[in-house]
């Protein structure tokens, strides 16, 4: 029995992670902007590479280390992303297969980018977290705090965390987004615990912007 809990919850999280990522945007309530005002398209984002088990992009500017003896599913689900000018997934991975049994939360990371011109109106990630709320709580997850600044080394992030009770096992996830180069950047993270999901978020390092010489 717990075998069988513990596949379905891994495949909840594929389930969970999918729609997040590759679900059709929802408008956030304001009419789309005329040809005239239109913004400009997203700068190309490159998928990024592993390098010595971390995973480096350079045109967002982050890094990712990938925990020892987690599974990398990121062609996986770039594949089930048809769309690619919708969305395009930079890096999935998970603590154990998604497919596997287990007694525990299998917990996981998933980042993505999509265009802001998916969201008619967007002006900031905050108003990002309207449909990403609607979303994940139509998969069963319950906000347990409002949307919160969450700079990280220094880049304007915004963050808010849900949480999910099936059976005895609570799932908890946290999404950071970031706007940026005409781009919506989010960060999935999913545990066993609140500590489990802090710790992964600890991971996620950006690189500190350059200052000017001085001539």
């Amino acid at each position: 029995m717990i075998g069988t809990m513990g596949r379905l919850l891994g495949l909840a999280f594929v389930a969970v992670l999918l729609t997040l990522v590759l679900a059709a945007r929802p408008a956030l309530g304001q009419p789309s902007p005329s040809p005239s005002t239109t913004p400009a398209p997203a700068a190309p984002v490159e998928p990024g590479e592993v390098v010595n088990d971390t995973y480096h992009n350079t045109s967002i500017g982050f890094r990712y280390p990938i925990p020892v003896g987690w599974v990398d599913r990121t062609a996986e689900m770039r594949e089930a992303a048809t769309d690619h000018e919708k969305s395009s997934v930079l890096l999935a991975i998970f603590e154990r297969p998604p497919q596997a049994a287990g007694q525990t939360v299998n917990s996981a990371v998933v980042i993505a980018v999509e265009p802001a011109s998916a969201y008619p109106g967007l002006k900031s990630a905050a108003q990002y977290f309207g449909p990403v709320s609607e979303l994940t709580t139509a998969k069963g997850f319950t906000p347990v705090a409002e949307t919160y600044e969450f700079p990280v080394d220094g880049r304007p992030i915004v963050r808010r965390d849900f949480q999910r009770t099936t059976g005895s096992i609570t799932m908890h996830q946290s999404t950071l987004a970031m706007l940026t180069k005409g781009s919506i950047v989010s960060f999935t993270f999913l545990g066993g615990s609140y500590d489990d999901v802090t710790r992964l978020v600890e991971q996620l390092a950006f690189e500190r912007a350059k200052k000017p010489a001085h001539k």
